[in-house]
């Protein structure tokens, strides 16, 4: 290869590998994977092209996308992102930092992860937070299982209808295959009231998945009675004003980072958080970034705390996640540096401000009701449709908005955020008075 290293294998070189291994070709490599699994045709790729072809061709790729104003929350916001964040991100000691075993060569990556923890401390009000998880819903899924590893023998949780569906759903494929019994409950106050004898946790929303903020007074110590944890999944951006999981009582905190100035990029990547009680701290997924002095005194990063198990013993692990969104985590940790406090604040007041705004708009349409009146509700909620949801939706999206996104119950859900000028809300409830 001599100097060209990057090259890919020769035609001898992948002989030589498989005669090293006992193979006689790279077929054979895909034996134990039955037939109908294995693509027979031509793959449709390109002839070869020049460096501007390249460019030209992903350029009206990208042209033939369908650009719309998205006025729908459901887990993903569409919220504001300060140009500077992608600048700092895309900076080579971020882009390509990955491992922080190496305390000595990793500090930049300690602290930034040091700096999150300290900030999703702070949002819920919690002890501790580890290094991150990989996204929201699976980090639900995580805080169930770390439940059942607190309370020991015990092995129910009652998860709140209230949830979004991705993450119910996601708590319930971990919990098939760590044998935990999960009940879905739409009133958990009175289900757990009524006795799970063996409960180890209860996972409820901060803001439900129609847009409500719940009200969690008692809960924790109605939990707490029956031996079992709080868990409370939440937006982060909406801790900024609503009560803290700590408040309530919850034992652990988890959610998605996307609200944090994350772009909605089709679905990904983002990043979860889980911060906990200092009690149930050694119970934590992941990793644990301190601080503390190295031997000339000077402030310095390390891991302070990782359960080996997950790396050693995986069958005795509560958890075997041995990664995290550490990137994504970076854009958030740099995303709440720049808004700080009021910037924050700010930000749940305009979005919150706009969505009382086309709530009552689009009831003076006449084209909607009500379902839970009175409820109170940050920059999202649910009204019941009166007109075809296919047509009103095929209108908002013909006028360039992704809106009235339906539910399994037949309800339309609306979101609006900082971004969304008065002028646009207006333009959206204009297209609904013409459906």
């Amino acid at each position: 290869m001599g100097k060209f290293c990057y090259f890919p294998q020769t035609e001898e070189d992948i002989r030589v590998m498989l005669e090293r291994i006992g193979v006689g070709s790279l077929d054979d490599l895909y034996s134990d994977v039955p037939a109908d699994f294995i693509y027979k045709g031509e793959y449709d790729l390109p002839s070869a092209m020049s460096e501007q072809q390249v460019r030209d061709f992903f350029e009206n790729l990208a042209a033939s996308n369908v650009r719309l104003k998205v006025f729908v929350g459901q887990g993903a916001y569409d919220h504001y992102v300060p140009a500077v964040i992608p600048y700092i991100t895309s900076r080579s000691e971020f882009l390509t930092a990955y491992t922080p075993y190496q305390c000595e060569i990793s500090q930049g990556t300690l602290r930034y992860i040091f700096e999150w923890q300290s900030m999703i401390c702070r949002l819920t009000g919690l002890d501790v937070a580890n290094a991150s998880m990989y996204d929201g819903p699976s980090a639900a899924a995580e805080a169930v299982r770390m439940c059942v590893a607190c309370t020991k023998k015990r092995n129910s949780v009652v998860v709140s209808a209230g949830l979004l569906p991705n993450v119910i759903a996601t708590i319930k494929t971990y919990a098939k295959y760590s044998g935990i019994n999960v009940v879905v409950s739409e009133n958990v106050a009175e289900d757990i009231a009524e006795g799970v004898l063996d409960l180890a946790g209860v996972v409820v929303p901060a803001i439900n998945r129609y847009g409500i903020i719940e009200n969690h007074k008692g809960l924790a110590e109605l939990v707490h009675g029956l031996g079992g944890l709080l868990v409370e999944y939440c937006d982060p951006s909406a801790l900024a004003v609503i009560k803290s999981p700590a408040e309530w009582g919850a034992d652990i905190a988890v959610g998605d980072g996307q609200s944090l100035g994350i772009p909605l990029c089709y679905g990904g990547p983002y990043v979860g958080f889980m911060a906990c009680r200092s009690d149930y701290m050694r119970k934590l997924p992941g990793r644990i970034v301190g601080q503390t002095e190295d031997a000339e005194g000077r402030r310095c990063y390390v891991l302070t705390l990782q359960a080996r198990e997950q790396h050693i013993r995986r069958e005795k692990a509560t958890s075997n996640i041995c990664s995290n969104e550490s990137l994504m985590a970076l854009w958030c940790t740099v995303y709440l540096s720049l808004m700080g406090p009021e910037g924050m604040r700010r930000v749940n007041k305009l979005s919150s401000e706009g969505a009382h705004y086309l709530h009552k708009e689009l009831l003076a349409t006449g084209k909607f009701e009500e379902v839970f009146p009175g409820a109170p509700f940050l920059n999202e909620f649910v009204l019941r449709p009166l007109c075809p949801v296919d047509k009103l939706q095929q209108a908002l999206k013909d006028g360039g908005y992704f809106a009235a996104l339906q539910t399994e119950e037949g309800y339309v859900t609306f979101c609006v955020t900082e971004k969304h000028s008065r002028e646009e809300v207006d333009g959206l409830v204009k297209i609904v008075r013409e459906v």
